[in-house]
């Protein structure tokens, strides 16, 4: 049940890399598959195009979860960290925080009950790069890099394929793409991989506090 102690609202981007052969198959199996290397190492990107937390304006700002699951991503026990623009005054690193944990409804809330391991927030320069319609980069220096190209529909010319009515938390319709690069060193967890097989989506988001499932876009 969303919080509606402070309201609050997101626009902007996402994308995430993660070291599951493509297609992850959580979203065919609502969270319920093993991973494909048994455990799962996941890079969520964001990018608020527009958004506030209450009286704090959130725009422009970009925040990035690392998360580690041990097994099938719905028995929990994940190992997550979290990184804040370091841009971000502390009231908007705060709004940012606050967020992340679900703790103010919104599509973050159904998920923080799976979380056994919160290994803290530190404060980095990201940069969230929309590189074209169909390709989105992450960088945070010595932390995290991921770039992810979306795999284009065989049928429709210069359209990706697309998954709708998913379970997926930021956005129930996500355009299916692959891992080019994925390099995470943060909050005790380590992952490379630059095969061009791993699993990667990106969407839009329009998030919503007094909504625990993301507005589709």
């Amino acid at each position: 049940m969303a919080h509606a102690d402070v309201e609050w609202y997101l626009n902007g981007e996402y994308c995430e890399a993660c070291s599951c052969d493509y297609v992850c198959p959580c979203l065919y199996t609502n969270l319920e598959a093993l991973p494909s290397r048994t455990s799962c190492t996941a890079l969520g990107g964001y990018h608020i195009e527009t958004g506030r937390f209450g009286e704090t304006v959130l725009d422009d700002l970009n925040f990035a979860t690392v998360v580690r699951s041990p097994g099938a991503m719905i028995e929990g026990n994940w190992t997550v960290g979290l990184i804040v623009d370091e841009r971000a005054s502390p009231d908007q690193q705060q709004a940012l925080t606050a967020i992340a944990s679900g703790q103010h409804g919104g599509p973050f809330a159904p998920l923080a009950h799976l979380v056994g391991d919160f290994r803290g927030v530190e404060a980095r320069p990201i940069q969230f790069v929309k590189d074209s319609d169909h390709t989105r980069t992450l960088t945070i220096p010595g932390a995290v890099e991921h770039q992810v190209e979306g795999v284009m529909s065989p049928v429709v010319p210069n359209q990706p394929l697309m998954m709708d009515n998913t379970l997926h938390f930021a956005n129930t319709r996500i355009g299916l793409a692959r891992v080019v690069r994925m390099l995470v060193n943060a909050f005790g967890i380590a992952w490379q991989d630059t095969s061009g097989r791993a699993n990667g989506h990106y969407t839009a988001i329009r998030w919503r506090s007094d909504s625990d499932t993301p507005l589709s876009t």
